[in-house]
């Protein structure tokens, strides 16, 4: 026991092979360094250098390639609260349809028809205005025109078809003279559902001067006139008189020196310093505003 304890003090213990990075750290001379524990840990080792604000700057200000990757885009989490819907869309018009009658002495294609549908057409930003010709008027052959009366089946008949084809659009009956007079025994149906009525020169007093009231008593849709001053065939106290009888709403609009279809004498037009278009226009203001507040209470 004693010579084996000998041999081990007397034979030297060989030296551990250092490990690879303790090589790699070796100075100039081949010669391990001093402090092996202060030597630089491996690149997987080391903790990231703080940024530097001056490179980072001269980073940002740079161009940026356009081979660079963009980001990716952050799925959107479904915890986060929901985003703002964009505002709803604006309501449309409500563009009535306007059917449109002539009078007893000239079809729809006159001038003064041709005239007014297209200022009521603008007007009201109707979706159609609507004109036809009684049977009496058609064939190009003019005829005197039979009892309002017998020509309420044919104007009925153009309403529904309009009524039909513009379905949920309000519904505008407008005459001149014998056709608004017409237009307000339409009006009176059951059949169709009618918002308002426009009379242009309603023909109130009769051939042998009395006054055909029984129509406009018995109407139950709001109703509109535009009458000239000087009209012989309504004069303005009569309607006055009628209009208090009346149970539906109406309105009145008189034209100052306005004849039977709205024709201002020119000495008129000059004493006053008024225009036969800027009368029109006037009246044709005022009925809209009138159809404007019959959808308004007709929806409430």
């Amino acid at each position: 026991m004693k010579k084996y304890q000998e041999i081990c003090r007397l034979t030297p213990i060989p030296k551990r092979r250092p490990p690879l990075t303790a090589w790699a750290n070796r100075g100039r001379g081949g010669k391990q360094e001093e402090f092996p524990a202060l030597r630089r840990p491996p690149l997987h080792c080391r903790s990231p250098r703080p940024p530097n604000p001056q490179s980072q700057t001269r980073v940002s200000s740079a161009p940026q390639s356009p081979f660079l990757m963009p980001p990716k885009r952050r799925r959107a989490d479904q915890s986060s609260p929901a985003s703002t819907p964009p505002p709803p869309l604006r309501k449309p018009k409500r563009q009535p349809v306007v059917v449109f009658a002539h009078g007893a002495g000239a079809p729809s294609s006159s001038d003064w028809m041709v005239h007014w549908k297209k200022m009521v057409q603008d007007a009201l930003d109707a979706v159609e205005v609507v004109t036809f010709d009684y049977p009496y008027m058609s064939g190009g052959k003019r005829r005197a025109p039979p009892k309002a009366e017998k020509l309420v089946d044919h104007h009925l008949g153009v309403v529904k078809d309009a009524a039909s084809k513009y379905q949920g659009h309000p519904l505008i009956l407008m005459g001149k003279s014998m056709g608004s007079r017409v237009s307000c025994m339409v009006a009176s149906s059951d059949d169709i559902d009618v918002s308002a009525v426009v009379c242009l020169g309603y023909p109130l007093k009769g051939v042998n001067g009395a006054v055909r009231d029984e129509t406009l008593l018995q109407l139950k849709v709001p109703t509109m006139f535009v009458q000239g001053s000087k009209d012989a065939l309504c004069p303005l106290d009569r309607l006055e008189s009628t209009r208090k009888k009346m149970t539906c709403k109406n309105e009145l609009h008189v034209i100052d020196g306005g004849d039977h279809s709205f024709k201002i004498g020119k000495k008129y037009l000059e004493s006053s310093g008024l225009n036969q278009h800027d009368v029109e226009m006037e009246a044709v203001k005022v009925i809209l505003q009138f159809v404007q507040n019959s959808f308004t209470e007709s929806c409430a």
